[in-house]
């Protein structure tokens, strides 16, 4: 159906568009859209435990691999039963991975053999990381909409971006067939 690399980006840009638009317009939507997709992945990563837990040959990992799956079963109920709380987790879970990297991000500002500007970089970098992780732990409600209207920016700045490159893909008159035995090529 998209065999044309111009026609893909384009469709994609424009998915991407109406996504941003209903993250910034809806922003309560927006994370509890994330929450689903979390009780989702853990009824998944539930069943993919049990399947393991019954394909094993010894009695220690069949145990260990079936309260995994209990484990995974339960935080999909507790997303579903509660998603205000696990919406607040999910939060704090991203601002514990914003403040870890920004660490190691500031951390990898002093390491030997690096130049002043990209030392300089990599401490600013961690700092904004940190301080966004900070904010998050201040304020998770706020956090939680503030997560679902920077993925809406993101998702509109991206669709841009995709379909001007489609635009001009379509411009130069490459089409997906043209442009793949050179990406091959190069590999």
């Amino acid at each position: 159906m998209l065999k044309n690399a111009s026609t893909s980006l384009i469709v994609r840009g424009v998915l991407a568009l109406i996504v941003g638009v209903i993250a910034i317009a809806w922003p309560n939507v927006t994370i509890l859209a994330l929450v689903i997709l979390f009780a989702v992945y853990a009824f998944l990563d539930a069943g993919l435990e049990l399947a393991r837990a019954f394909s094993s040959e010894k009695a220690g990992p069949v145990i260990g691999h079936l309260l995994l799956a209990l484990i995974g079963l339960a935080a999909g109920v507790v997303a579903l039963v509660w998603p205000s709380p696990t919406a607040l987790v999910l939060t704090l879970v991203v601002g514990v991975w914003a403040v870890l990297g920004g660490l190691l991000g500031i951390f990898a500002g002093f390491l030997p053999g690096e130049t002043a500007g990209t030392r300089t970089m990599f401490i600013l970098t961690g700092l904004i990381w940190v301080a966004f992780g900070v904010v998050l732990f201040a304020h998770p409600d706020a956090g939680a909409v503030t997560l679902a209207l920077l993925f809406g920016l993101f998702s509109l700045i991206a669709g841009g971006t995709m379909i001007t490159q489609g635009i001009e893909l379509r411009r130069t008159g490459k089409s997906l067939h043209s442009v793949m035995p050179q990406a091959t090529k190069a590999a």
